[in-house]
C-alpha cells in the first residue's frame, strides 16, 4: 500500500496542483465577471493539454496521473450519488418526471445518431450523447470508464460541449421574451437544456428566483439519469473495451462478470442516493459531497488533459463541432414541445 502509494504521489501532486491553479483562475473569474464562465473542470483539462503540448509526463509521473483519471473520478461518481433527494425529485409531479426521462433517451439516441452521421467513432459518439443529455462534463467523466474510451476521446467532448455550454448560457434568457415564457416555464428549459448545475444558476438567475428554483431540480433529475444510463451502457459496453467497436477485430462473445455489468462506483452512487433519500444523510451533508466530487473530478480532469494528444483532438474538431452544436439544438426542441405538452404554467 505505502509503496503504490509513493509511486502515485509525484503523479497526484502534480493533477492537485493543476487543479489549484484552474480554481484560482476560475475565482479570478468570479471577482472579474461575477461568475465564472469556464468552470474551473474546464480550465483544468486545458492546463493539462497545455502542458502534455509542450511536455510528456515520464514514467515517474505516469501512475499517479493514472490514478486520478480513474479512480479519483470513480470516487467522484459515487459522492455525486449523495446529492439526489427522491422527496426533491417527486416534487415535479409524474408527469413532469416522465418527460425529463423520456426527453433523456430521445436525447441520447437523437444526438448519438447524429455523431454517427457526422462520422465520429462510436466511442466519442457515446460520450458526447450522454454529455448532452444528461450532464455534460460529469456524464462524459462518468461514462468514459464504462466504455473504455480513451483520453483524447473525452478530452475532445469535453471541449466543445463546455465552449457550447458558455454560450447556452449566455444566450438562453434571450429566448424568454421571443418565447413568451413565464418564469416556471423557462426554469423547465435550462434545467433540461444546461450542461452543468453552476450553469443553470447562471442562465435562471437573471431572470428570477422560481427560474432558478424550478430549473435547479429539474436539472437534478437529469443528473438522476446518470445512473441508469450508466448502468444500461454497462450491459452493452463488453465489446467496445474487449475488441474494436468501429470495424476491426472483436472479442468472442461472453457474458461479463458482476464487476463488469456493475461497476463498483454505480453501486456507490446508489447506494449513497438512497441513503440521501431516507435521511441518513443529512442535508448538512450534501454541499461538503458536492464540494469534495467537484474537486475530485477537476483533479481527474486535470490528468485526463496531461494525457492528451493535442494534434489528435483538432483533427476530429470541426465534425465534433458540428455535432454537439446539432445535438443541442434537437434537445432545446424536444424540451419546448414537453413544456407545450405538459402544460407548464
Amino acid at each position: 500500500m505505502i509503496p503504490d502509494f509513493k509511486r502515485n504521489l509525484p503523479g497526484i501532486a502534480l493533477c492537485v496542483g493543476l487543479t489549484a491553479v484552474a480554481k484560482l483562475l476560475e475565482q479570478a473569474e468570479v471577482n472579474a465577471f461575477g461568475q465564472p464562465y469556464l468552470e474551473g473542470l474546464v480550465i483544468a483539462i486545458l492546463l493539462g493539454v497545455a502542458i502534455r503540448t509542450v511536455w510528456k509526463p515520464g514514467p515517474m509521473w505516469a501512475s499517479g496521473i493514472s490514478f486520478s483519471a480513474k479512480t479519483l473520478l470513480e470516487i467522484a461518481v459515487v459522492l455525486l450519488g449523495g446529492s439526489i433527494s427522491a422527496a426533491t425529485v417527486w416534487a415535479l409531479g409524474p408527469f413532469l418526471l416522465v418527460g425529463i426521462a423520456l426527453i433523456v433517451a430521445l436525447a441520447i439516441a437523437s444526438s448519438y445518431l447524429i455523431c454517427r452521421a457526422m462520422g465520429l467513432p462510436l466511442r466519442m459518439s457515446i460520450l458526447v450523447a450522454c454529455g448532452n443529455s444528461i450532464c455534460g462534463n460529469s456524464a462524459i467523466a462518468a461514462v468514459a470508464p464504462i466504455i473504455g474510451a480513451d483520453a483524447d476521446d473525452v478530452a475532445s467532448s469535453i471541449a466543445f460541449t463546455a465552449v457550447l455550454g458558455v454560450v447556452v448560457v449566455l444566450g438562453l434568457p434571450l429566448l424568454v421574451p421571443l418565447l413568451s415564457l413565464s418564469l416556471t416555464q423557462y426554469g423547465v428549459l435550462a434545467g433540461l437544456t444546461v450542461y452543468a448545475v453552476p450553469q443553470v444558476l447562471a442562465a435562471t438567475l437573471p431572470i428570477g428566483a422560481l427560474s432558478n428554483q424550478v430549473g435547479t431540480v429539474v436539472k437534478l433529475v437529469r443528473v438522476l439519469m446518470l445512473g441508469p444510463v450508466v448502468l444500461g451502457l454497462s450491459l452493452f459496453a463488453g465489446r467496445l473495451r474487449n475488441g474494436d467497436a468501429d470495424g476491426g477485430a472483436r472479442a468472442a462473445r461472453r457474458w461479463p462478470p458482476l464487476r463488469e455489468l456493475v461497476p463498483w462506483f454505480i453501486i456507490g452512487f446508489l447506494l449513497l442516493a438512497i441513503a440521501r433519500s431516507v435521511g441518513i444523510i443529512p442535508q448538512n451533508i450534501v454541499a461538503p459531497l458536492r464540494t469534495v466530487a467537484s474537486v475530485l473530478t477537476t483533479i481527474a480532469m486535470a490528468a485526463l488533459g496531461l494525457g492528451v494528444d493535442v494534434r489528435t483532438v483538432a483533427k476530429a474538431g470541426l465534425r465534433v463541432a458540428t455535432a454537439v452544436t446539432i445535438s443541442l439544438i434537437v434537445l432545446g426542441v424536444i424540451s419546448f414541445a414537453l413544456i407545450r405538452l405538459a402544460s407548464v404554467p
